[in-house]
């Protein structure tokens, strides 16, 4: 047992790094194929409907998860900052989270969850049915024909969607602070206005674009890659989520670390304190 267990262990450990080189090579060749054969994807017949798809038919799951959160925030932060009299700086606090953190890393998991896993669907059911190799013995490069107008979709629409997030984010916060629990509301769009600045909306746009481009990358090559049958179709569609989901965590805390200081340091964008 110990030595077939070692092997095992080995095998292990060696694959998530097989699947962190086979995914760039495959993001390698989307890029080429991107450059090199614009004429395969660079055609509204091919983009439109991936636009509509991606796209508008998301808003309003979009739109109604963003603001639910404006409201949630709203709720478990008014008791606090109650306490302390600082209700009418609640504004602030709720808007700059939702444009910088909150509204892209939701609009990124609605696109993941609803467009990601049927994208994977997809290609992984052209895969196991063939249709991918009747592409290729046609002369035309799948990669090019199929991946790279789907990650543009995500990377075009996934900001447009954020800001739909953001949007009904505030407006969440701004209804359930200031018409519910009835705070100023000249305040509250002065403190808001005072502490937000344009770097925050635009650092999670930033986001949105990168978290596009990995939602389109991960559920492309989970179907590309995804085993024969409806077992590794479902398979790949459940792993195309979860990879997603964590690229996205991670990317998050990555860009905004970086963002952060790129806004401090070559900007002069700094902390403003809430109570100076």
């Amino acid at each position: 047992m110990t030595s077939f267990g070692i092997p095992i262990a080995a095998r292990r450990l060696q694959q998530p790094f097989e699947a962190a080189g086979k995914l760039t090579q495959f993001s390698g060749h989307m890029a080429w194929a991107m450059f090199a054969q614009p004429s395969r994807w660079l055609q509204w017949r091919v983009l439109a409907p991936l636009i509509v798809e991606i796209g508008v038919m998301s808003i309003p799951v979009v739109a109604i998860t963003g603001g639910f959160i404006g409201m949630i925030l709203a709720l478990e932060s008014f008791v606090q900052f109650q306490a302390y009299g600082l209700e009418n700086r609640l504004g602030m606090i709720i808007n700059v989270s939702v444009v910088k953190q909150i509204g892209p890393v939701l609009a990124a998991v609605m696109v993941a969850g609803r467009v990601g896993g049927a994208m994977t669907a997809e290609l992984g059911t052209m895969r196991v049915t063939e249709q991918l190799d009747a592409v290729r013995s046609m002369g035309a490069d799948p990669i090019a024909v199929l991946v790279v107008p789907r990650v543009l979709a995500c990377m075009v629409m996934t900001p447009i969607l954020t800001v739909f997030s953001d949007l009904l984010g505030v407006g969440g916060g701004w209804l359930f602070t200031v018409v519910w629990h009835g705070v100023s509301a000249r305040e509250y769009w002065d403190n808001t206005a005072w502490f937000l600045t344009w770097w925050e909306p635009a650092t999670g746009l930033i986001k949105a674009v990168f978290f596009g481009l990995c939602i389109g990358l991960i559920a492309c090559y989970k179907g590309f890659t995804c085993k024969p049958g409806a077992a590794g179709v479902g398979r790949a569609t459940t792993e195309s989520f979860v990879s997603s989901f964590l690229a996205i965590i991670v990317i998050n805390l990555a860009l905004a670390e970086f963002l952060r200081s790129f806004g401090r340091i070559v900007l002069d964008i700094g902390f403003k304190s809430p109570l100076s």
